[in-house]
């Protein structure tokens, strides 16, 4: 496994847990590629940004249980997690929101390019989800 790529998903993934989006969004190239979970692909740091900013007003979330792996030329990685989360404001043809908590196994692959996230493709079981914030 290569150290480099690994400590590149763990200031990553420490920026996300922490709410410091300027470092996250740091991490990422100008063109970063963003495979949004059961939607589509989007293209760009400010596309990223935008994501974000609609994902932190109607969710708050941690991550935990993380375990980071990496192809030995850093060129690739992948982790899984678990994520812990509270849906704060209801969010496009989803469930309405009441401040459900959830928890919900994750993971994530990524493609790394000069030491930056140059794409990330994150997986988690929206049924799974679903269930829980309808319950």
């Amino acid at each position: 496994m290569n150290p480099k790529t690994i400590n590149l998903i763990e200031q990553y993934y420490a920026a996300f847990n922490s709410g410091d989006m300027d470092t996250f969004l740091n991490l990422l190239t100008d063109d970063v590629i963003h495979d949004i979970n059961q939607g589509k692909r989007e293209i760009g740091k400010e596309a990223f940004t935008q994501f974000m900013a609609c994902m932190n007003f109607n969710y708050k979330e941690q991550l935990v249980d993380m375990v980071i792996m990496a192809t030995p030329n850093g060129a690739r990685a992948a982790a899984e997690f678990v994520v812990l989360g509270s849906y704060l404001k209801s969010d496009e043809d989803l469930p309405a929101a009441k401040g459900q908590e959830y928890r919900l196994p994750g993971g994530a692959f990524f493609e790394i390019r000069d030491n930056k996230v140059a794409r990330i493709t994150n997986y988690y079981n929206l049924q799974d989800w679903i269930a829980q914030v309808s319950g």
